[in-house]
């Protein structure tokens, strides 16, 4: 009697021991899947940026045209007015008619300084328009920025973004960002990273 009663508690022992380490997995798994659905998601605190690396971009192929206001590939991209390092006031809807790039940039991203000698040629030699965001509330100095056009040559428009709100209506993250932009306005390409030469006049021979 005393073996058969040995015997149910061992089996009994047994059997917790291995529904203990079953759960302890499921438990395990599910707290991995938790980990990694943390990881996959982010937040950009308001008026941080980060420097953009590569180009993830979203072409007019890959959405259809709204009539809407909005930052999508398709969309009315949404007005501003800002004043350019000379004084001027520009906003973006003196320029409907005309094919434009908006670009956000700024003097300490590195990125931003390769890619600028590449904007400056694609504005000397085609038809387009392009305004340069600075994200000037970022910057430690108002000259800096001036030195920094001095010292590329840059001859395009430079926007001075004070308080950064444009480009947290843009929703930046990475800079440099850019979105191109055709004569009706709307958002043709956008590209999160710097872009070359070649790949600015592709985009920019493809809109209207």
């Amino acid at each position: 009697m005393k073996k058969i009663a040995i015997i149910v508690v061992l089996t009994g022992m047994l059997a917790w021991s291995v529904y203990d380490l079953v759960g302890s997995s499921d438990n395990q798994e599910t707290a991995n899947e938790a980990e990694k659905a943390e990881e996959s998601s982010f937040s950009v605190e308001e008026g941080s940026v980060e420097e953009g690396g590569g180009t993830p971009s979203e072409s007019a192929e890959d959405s259809p045209d709204s009539d809407s206001v909005g930052l999508d590939v398709g969309n009315i991209a949404p007005d501003f007015q800002l004043e350019t390092l000379n004084g001027e006031q520009v906003a973006l809807s003196d320029y409907r008619g005309q094919r434009v790039m908006v670009n956000f940039w700024a003097t300490w991203c590195p990125p931003c300084r390769a890619e600028m000698p590449d904007m400056q040629s694609f504005y000397e030699n085609k038809n387009v328009e392009i305004l340069a965001i600075n994200l000037t509330g970022t910057e430690s100095s108002r000259e800096g920025v001036s030195d920094f056009t001095d010292e590329f040559g840059l001859t395009f428009p430079i926007l001075m973004d004070e308080n950064t709100q444009v480009a947290n209506d843009y929703q930046i993250q990475p800079i440099p960002s850019s979105f191109m932009i055709d004569s009706n306005g709307r958002i043709q390409f956008k590209a999160l990273g710097a872009m070359n030469y070649e790949m600015m006049v592709q985009e920019f021979e493809m809109m209207q």
